[in-house]
């Protein structure tokens, strides 16, 4: 039997003993050096999850689109010319430039012949969102509009985009007061888009007799399809 030197008797260690912990030098060296590892730990995590999320402008799915200075130049409402063949001389735009988002906007008057006012609007607003995905936010709005807003008649629209709402309400019921109105809201990757329309009936209207939203339901879709592939160019 091998016994441990200056004592015949005693039993040799069964198991190699654990070393003894650095000495207090060692120790914060060590301890700095996990703490360094970890924040670099930490800074790619939070970096891969930023990505992922969305959190970068680089990583938007804008799919091309742009968002022009001047809104009025690229929006198409040539579907509405036949109804309203008066142009507006004085159309508003305005836009925004932002890390987060590009906006650009137009409101036009439209007018029928003869007319010295307006007898019914019409808006466009493209919105291009660089740092989040505006999909489950524009869902819960535009596909939920009638619970939230009385009175109005919400349809999706497939075809245009990934995802379409018509929003409609008419309150004329044939009278000579009330107001039609439409928005078709658009959503394509990160970019929206919306196209409104309204008219408003009183005893000083000039027009008696908007079009009916069936027909205005049309244009918006074939004017918004067109406008939206100029937004492309």
């Amino acid at each position: 039997m091998v016994g441990v030197p200056g004592n015949p008797y005693a039993q040799p260690p069964q198991y190699a003993q654990v070393p003894a912990p650095p000495s207090a030098g060692g120790g914060a060296g060590r301890a700095v050096l996990w703490v360094a590892v970890g924040a670099v730990v930490a800074s790619v995590a939070w970096a891969a999850g930023v990505f992922l999320i969305g959190g970068r402008g680089d990583s938007a799915d804008l799919r091309g689109y742009s968002a022009p200075a001047d809104m009025c130049s690229k929006a198409d409402y040539s579907s509405f010319k036949d109804e309203y063949p008066e142009s507006d001389s004085a159309p508003t735009h305005s836009s925004l430039k932002d890390k987060a988002l590009d906006e650009s906007s137009c409101s036009v008057n439209l007018k029928k012949t003869g007319s010295s006012y307006a007898d019914a609007y019409l808006s466009v607003q493209v919105d291009l969102h660089r740092s989040t995905d505006p999909g489950p936010e524009f869902t819960a709005s535009w596909k939920n509009y009638g619970d939230s807003h009385t009175g109005y008649d919400v349809k999706e629209v497939k075809g245009i985009g990934d995802e379409a709402y018509l929003v409609s309400q008419d309150t004329t019921n044939g009278s000579s007061s009330g107001s039609r109105y439409a928005t078709l809201a658009v959503r394509d990757g990160w970019v929206t888009y919306t196209m409104s329309y309204s008219a408003y009936l009183s005893t000083y209207s000039q027009d008696k007799s908007p079009p009916g939203l069936s027909d205005v339901s049309d244009w918006l879709k074939t004017d918004a399809r067109a406008t939206l592939e100029q937004l492309k160019d």
